[in-house]
């Protein structure tokens, strides 16, 4: 039996170098990320505006230093409808993101497991859409919406929640990282239950679905994730208070004078919170998604 040859102490240093390099690399990008994020929380919390000023340039606004109260969260409750914004932009995102799953996957799953004409153009087409960007169709989506009538008799779209969720339902990304998980799901169990009878809607609710969760909480947190900081989208097609999301809403607070930055850090930090959540729940299942597939980015 061969036996390895040892390692040579030199090696060894280099290697133990080497790594020790890519993890203080690692903690120095990481400790830059989150600079901001301790900027937000911690000014959020200090109660003297004239402390926020005096401090804005200086490390010490990094520290929880001073008067410590939760008066600017009171205070974005009491100066905006803080509530109504957060409740409308969680029906905006939740509602794409359901709709999206369903909508995206059932796309998906005709271009990677059904045969039909036109099958290679269609996929063609929706890889295509992935490179181009929403600022580019944003004003002709706009003229469409703007004459389109509803089913209350309106003709037009604007200032409603359907014109911030329908439009964004199919989604070419999410169809196409549907598609990739899907064409690794060997189809030896779908052919058993096409052979017992099973129907395609069957085999993609009772199969399929159950063996993507992976890519399901992928999507799912990607389209939070992007639905929840849309800004440009509800900006033009929004004016009334009772319909508009949080995005919108932090930019009519930030422009109210006079400016108060405790306040604005305090709005900022509540909108930044549920995404964390989201993202803490599905963080397994992201991760096992991105592995899995190779998305990056």
């Amino acid at each position: 039996m061969m036996q390895r040859p040892a390692i040579e102490p030199t090696k060894r240093w280099q290697k133990s170098s080497r790594t020790f390099g890519i993890y203080l690399l690692m903690t120095g990008i990481a400790i830059f990320t989150l600079f901001p994020i301790v900027f937000m929380l911690v000014t959020a919390i200090k109660a003297d505006e004239s402390q926020i000023l005096r401090e804005m340039s200086t490390f010490a606004a990094f520290l929880p230093t001073g008067e410590l109260s939760l008066q600017n969260f009171r205070d974005v409750f009491e100066r905006v409808p803080f509530a109504q914004y957060l409740i409308n932009s969680v029906i905006i995102a939740l509602s794409i993101v359901i709709c999206g799953l369903f909508v995206n996957s059932l796309i998906a799953y005709a271009l990677a497991r059904m045969q039909f004409r036109g099958q290679k153009l269609l996929l063609a087409i929706v890889v295509a859409l992935i490179i181009i960007p929403f600022q580019a169709v944003a004003v002709p989506l706009l003229l469409i919406v703007n004459q389109l009538p509803w089913f209350d008799g309106r003709m037009t779209w604007l200032d409603s929640y359907h014109v911030q969720i329908i439009p964004f339902i199919a989604d070419a990304f999410s169809i196409f990282l549907f598609y990739q998980f899907f064409l690794n799901i060997p189809k030896d169990i779908e052919e058993a239950a096409l052979v017992d009878g099973a129907s395609r809607f069957r085999m993609y609710s009772q199969i399929i679905v159950p063996l993507s969760r992976p890519v399901f909480a992928t999507v799912a947190i990607l389209q939070f994730l992007t639905h929840w900081g849309d800004f440009l989208w509800p900006l033009m097609v929004v004016r009334d208070p009772a319909v508009r999301p949080l995005t919108v809403g932090m930019q009519a607070f930030f422009g109210q004078m006079p400016r108060q930055w405790g306040d604005i850090m305090a709005f900022a930090t509540m909108v930044t919170l549920p995404v964390l959540i989201i993202f803490l729940l599905f963080q397994k299942w992201f991760v096992q998604s991105v592995a899995s597939s190779g998305v990056k980015g």
